[in-house]
């Protein structure tokens, strides 16, 4: 059986053992459940985000989160379609299994579509991997794809490896590999996720790509200082580092809503009480919070019926029930 090339070192482990520590913390300050709807909503749309901005998709954070909302959103069509695309794909992840190889050109068909011809399928031609207009890899020939593609698949079935090693190596060999005409860096992106997920389900809403997207030109640099070695150690490490940070930026995140939402919620009221025309990013202004924090808040105001929406969101106001 194939055997990807790659070393575990001393700092490999560590991460790992790190990761393992701080994934346990986090499930302790959500209480051991699964985030709100929102929040799980809001950390997919900025990995959809940062995932095509990778690919140089030009929308804004607040264009996606319009488009997967189904509002009007003036922006090149095939970025407006990439964005619809990503958004099914995530949304069937629950249903894909990672160890399946149909499952893989399923999601491609779905991430793909109307962008590429036959999507769903490995190339029939050559391709290289580029970093703007600098090719840093010319994957192998189109004839050898499925057989590597299916090696790769019977290793990660049957690899002893960590989950958290195991998904960096099969996301480094796929890019290696490269096997479809487009949407290679995406796929690869999110089915390391889907590997991740497998193993702790938290990993399926934790916007790991943001903090690769943040750290795009090292990205890039591990991938090529990888295939100059001739194996993914150096992938691995960016890798792990990447999801490291994503889980302490987001107990940071955790932390700050668990210790203030009572007070917030609080100030919330006294402040459409104040004014009742109040808008989510005036709130957020007033109370320096983050937008998506007080879209939290009024969300969890309506449900608890202490406030209800009167007329259009932009013409609208508030109500608080007495």
């Amino acid at each position: 059986m194939y055997t990807p090339p790659f070393t575990i070192n001393d700092k490999i482990l560590g991460l790992v053992s790190e990761i393992s520590e701080q994934i346990g913390a986090l499930n302790v300050m959500l209480g051991n459940s699964m985030p709100s709807p929102m929040l799980r909503k809001e950390n997919q749309i900025k990995t959809i985000h940062s995932s095509l901005a990778i690919e140089h998709n030009s929308l804004s954070l607040q264009q996606v989160t319009d488009v997967i909302e189904g509002k009007h959103v003036l922006g090149a069509p095939n970025e407006i379609q990439e964005v619809k695309n990503a958004l099914q794909a995530y949304q069937l992840m629950q249903s894909l299994d990672a160890y399946e190889e149909k499952d893989l050109l399923r999601a491609h068909g779905l991430m793909m579509t109307d962008l590429v011809n036959k999507a769903g399928q490995y190339r029939t031609e050559g391709v290289g991997m580029f970093d703007g207009e600098k090719c840093i890899h010319v994957a192998p020939p189109a004839d050898r794809v499925p057989s590597l593609m299916a090696e790769l698949f019977e290793w990660m079935r049957n690899t002893d490896a960590h989950p958290l090693i195991s998904s960096c190596v099969f996301h480094y060999e796929f890019e290696f590999i490269h096997p479809f005409l487009d949407g290679n860096g995406r796929m690869g992106r999110y089915w390391q996720t889907m590997i991740l997920a497998r193993w702790k389900s938290i990993f399926a809403w934790l916007p790991v790509e943001t903090i690769v997207k943040q750290n795009q030109q090292e990205y890039y640099n591990a991938i090529a200082q990888s295939d100059a070695q001739g194996n993914s150690t150096v992938f691995i490490d960016f890798m792990l580092r990447c999801i490291l940070q994503a889980i302490q930026e987001q107990q940071k995140t955790t932390n700050n809503v668990g210790v203030n939402v009572g007070v917030n919620e609080q100030r919330v009221l006294d402040l459409l009480a104040a004014d009742l025309s109040l808008t989510a990013a005036r709130i957020a202004e007033q109370l320096g919070i983050s937008t998506r924090q007080a879209e939290r808040l009024l969300a969890a105001l309506k449900q608890k019926n202490l406030i209800r929406r009167k007329g259009a969101d932009r013409n609208g106001h508030w109500e608080i029930i007495k």
